[in-house]
């Protein structure tokens, strides 16, 4: 019975965000700008970092990975979303669904323990600045960032591998504009009470651990700041860090909220609204809220601007 459910579903189809012709065409045109806006913002970022010297400290070394997976986890959902709004048919094969789900949750998990890995990066640098260099050597942050990867890597793995091993034998349109876990394991006909317990887990492991780093890191930041006596050196202090702060306020709000929860308490069509946040607005703001609120980042844009119009 088991082996005939899994062979029947072999491709499944995206509901969407809306199925009026007259709002898609909008929604389009809108989600269109936002990912380009989101391709050119990240990639900016990065190829700013790498010829820069002045920007090839630890906390640049983050950020470039942060802008490589917000580029990443966004392109492993907006170009389908995108076609599908002007497509009569909406489905996504089985493999696709599963590769989709793999991609977004490795890059997001990843997410989460890099921007604890920078977060613990704001703490050296303000509480320890005299051994700053000797704790985050080249070696530590490759190991950080390797460590990130590897673990995003696994994880998602185990939550792909669970949930395409259930069984599918009822409806196959999924209501949600990508293939995500919790709506995966309404549509499923098996006892999803494993996954959801793995979902909980994993998810409540990296999101709650990264989150205590991030916490623990910015409380002893925050005393270091309130001891600092200058005017001035309180300001430089606090630049330092906000544009992290909006960051992890940002996309842990929405990633707590979605997956922290029972299945009992999912609601498809607000966690719609939540999703279309953390997988396309997210990925935009980071570029603005890095490039805006740091002014290291905006003289070197300025010196590569001033440098490209001299050389014409």
């Amino acid at each position: 019975m088991s082996r005939e459910n899994h062979t029947t579903v072999t491709e499944f189809v995206l509901f969407g965000l809306t199925h009026c012709p007259e709002v898609e065409v909008v929604l389009f045109v809108l989600f269109l700008a936002i990912y380009i806006t989101t391709l050119v913002g990240n990639i900016g970022i990065i190829v700013l970092i790498c010829i820069n010297s002045c920007l090839h400290t630890p906390m640049y070394f983050f950020l470039s990975n942060l802008a490589f997976l917000d580029l990443s986890y966004s392109s492993a959902i907006a170009p389908k979303m995108l076609v599908n709004f002007l497509a009569q048919s909406k489905t996504i094969s089985f493999a696709g669904c599963a590769m989709q789900m793999y991609l977004f949750a490795a890059f997001a998990d990843a997410e989460c323990l890099i921007l604890a890995a920078m977060a613990y990066d704001c703490y050296v640098a303000i509480c320890k600045p005299l051994l700053y260099m000797a704790i985050m050597s080249q070696r530590v942050c490759v190991f950080l960032i390797a460590g990130a990867y590897i673990s995003g890597s696994v994880s998602s793995l185990v939550h792909t591998c669970l949930t395409f091993s259930l069984s599918f034998c009822g409806s196959n349109v999924i209501n949600h504009f990508f293939c995500d876990i919790p709506p995966l394991l309404v549509l499923s006909c098996s006892d999803t009470h494993i996954n959801e317990i793995l979902l909980f887990a994993l998810c409540g492991f990296i999101q709650t651990s990264t989150f205590l780093v991030i916490l623990i890191s910015y409380a002893y930041v925050l005393a270091a700041i309130l001891r600092i006596h200058s005017t001035e050196g309180r300001h430089k202090a606090f630049n330092t860090c906000t544009s992290h702060l909006m960051a992890v306020a940002l996309f842990y709000g929405t990633f707590l909220f979605m997956y922290l929860r029972p299945s009992s308490t999912y609601s498809l069509d607000a966690d719609k609204v939540v999703s279309v946040f953390y997988t396309v607005v997210f990925p935009v703001l980071n570029p603005l809220i890095y490039s805006l609120r740091n002014k290291e980042v905006k003289d070197a844009l300025m010196r590569m601007l001033e440098r490209k119009e001299f050389s014409q």
